[in-house]
């Protein structure tokens, strides 16, 4: 194999990797977040006074809020401080500042969101975080599933993988 044919297999992979590896992580959040909105429903004031019917408007609303949020996130990260070689390289970067941006905007969103425009409430259940006025489920939402959603992306899909997804490379 010539140098070209090698560049051109080394670009393949790594465009499989991103691709593979974004697939894995929307459809991780994509899920996780849809059952963390439902478990969480009883920390807002919908709970007791929603019908069924806006509860799981308000479910599949602010899942799709979650999937558009980490997506941006993750896209913003990559723009900023990825490589052509992601995520074989520099992979601890995108990831912290994904989880970073993604937090930063839950906190302005969940302030806007209660304090100022009151389109939702927090109800006597929901730990509030007393700096921020925002509360604690959120926030520790984004703490959880995006770092685990990296993770679980990075995992082989079978035995005959070529190489390793699940290890983080040095220039990280």
């Amino acid at each position: 194999m010539n140098s070209t044919d090698q560049q051109v297999a080394e670009t393949s992979a790594v465009t499989q990797d991103w691709l593979s590896m974004l697939r894995r992580y929307l459809g991780f959040v994509a899920v996780a977040n849809l059952m963390w909105e439902v478990l969480h429903l009883p920390l807002y004031t919908l709970w007791n006074e929603g019908s069924l019917a806006e509860q799981a408007f308000a479910v599949l609303h602010c899942t799709g809020g979650d999937l558009l949020i980490s997506l941006s996130a993750l896209v913003i990260a990559l723009a900023l401080v990825g490589n052509h070689r992601w995520p074989r390289e520099g992979f601890q970067r995108v990831v912290i500042i994904t989880i970073m941006i993604g937090v930063v905007y839950t906190v302005y969103s969940e302030r806007l969101n209660t304090l100022v425009r009151e389109s939702w409430a927090y109800s006597e259940w929901m730990p509030v975080i007393p700096v921020f006025e925002v509360g604690l489920s959120p926030i520790t939402q984004w703490l959880i599933i995006p770092p685990l959603a990296f993770w679980w992306s990075r995992q082989p899909l079978g035995s005959n993988t070529s190489h390793s997804r699940g290890r983080i490379d040095e220039k990280s």
